[in-house]
């Protein structure tokens, strides 16, 4: 998905994004030994199984990005719902704009297995921390922009 830009590490703007170079705990160096067995028999790694931190904090990343992407998005859609050019395309404007919701409480909840609040990802989207879909910053002026989104945006996510 096409976003404005990154998150570097937490601290230092000029970080790059190198692999910590602090000492391993014998413990913790079983547990990525497990992690990266698992990784390589392309087996299941669940919510409240072990994961390396910056494994754990880049998937909530990329799930909130696309959950505050599918609520931005309902945005330009459903400024429109009022001005759909017959009652049919209404109701198929606004299905799909509570689906956009839908999707978004769903990826939001994926997100919170994994440790993050609701609160703290919306708190992120707010202050400019966490990114969306940069193509929702782009004007709906008539009703075919809205079949544009519907059509390259939602198709491409699939």
């Amino acid at each position: 998905m096409y976003t404005q830009s990154f998150s570097v590490a937490d601290g230092d703007a000029k970080a790059s994004p190198k692999a910590s170079t602090a000492p391993i705990r014998a413990e913790d160096a079983a547990l990525q030994a497990h992690f990266d067995q698992v990784i390589d028999a392309d087996g299941k790694v669940e919510p409240r199984d072990w994961m390396p931190e910056a494994y754990r904090k880049t998937l909530v990343r990329q799930i909130s990005q696309h959950a505050h992407s599918e609520i931005v998005g309902m945005l330009p859609e459903g400024n429109w719902i009022s001005r759909a050019p017959s009652l049919k395309r209404k109701a198929i404007l606004i299905a799909k704009v509570q689906d956009e919701g839908g999707h978004g409480l769903y990826l939001y909840s994926a997100a919170e297995t994994l440790g993050t609040s609701r609160d703290q990802m919306l708190d992120a989207l707010h202050s400019g921390k966490a990114k969306y879909s940069s193509i929702f910053n782009y004007p709906t002026l008539n009703w075919a922009d809205v079949g544009v989104i519907g059509w390259l945006v939602d198709g491409a996510a699939i």
